[in-house]
């Protein structure tokens, strides 16, 4: 299993940005999680078979209809933090 940490910023807050990335997650069978952050942005942490993730990153440069993504910055990550399921915190 790999893992990916992403930062989404631009218009992702108030928009169901974590939402949609929730059903997307589950739909390719990703776990991990979505939440706002301080700043305006969204945190993302998926883990699962690298395709899936691949497919998910790139979905988050585009986002929900409502969202304007900005930039999108992401990272190897640990599997430490991926609980079953895909929460929106």
């Amino acid at each position: 299993m790999k893992c990916q940490r992403a930062w989404i910023s631009g218009r992702v807050q108030g928009v169901a940005f974590r939402a949609h990335t929730r059903a997307r997650a589950e739909a390719l069978g990703l776990r991990g999680y979505a939440r706002n952050l301080p700043d305006g942005s969204v945190e993302v942490l998926a883990c699962g078979e690298e395709q899936a993730l691949q497919t998910l990153l790139r979905w988050l440069h585009v986002g929900p209809p409502a969202a304007r993504v900005d930039s999108v910055r992401s990272e190897d990550a640990g599997a430490d933090d991926c609980a079953p399921g895909f929460r929106v915190a």
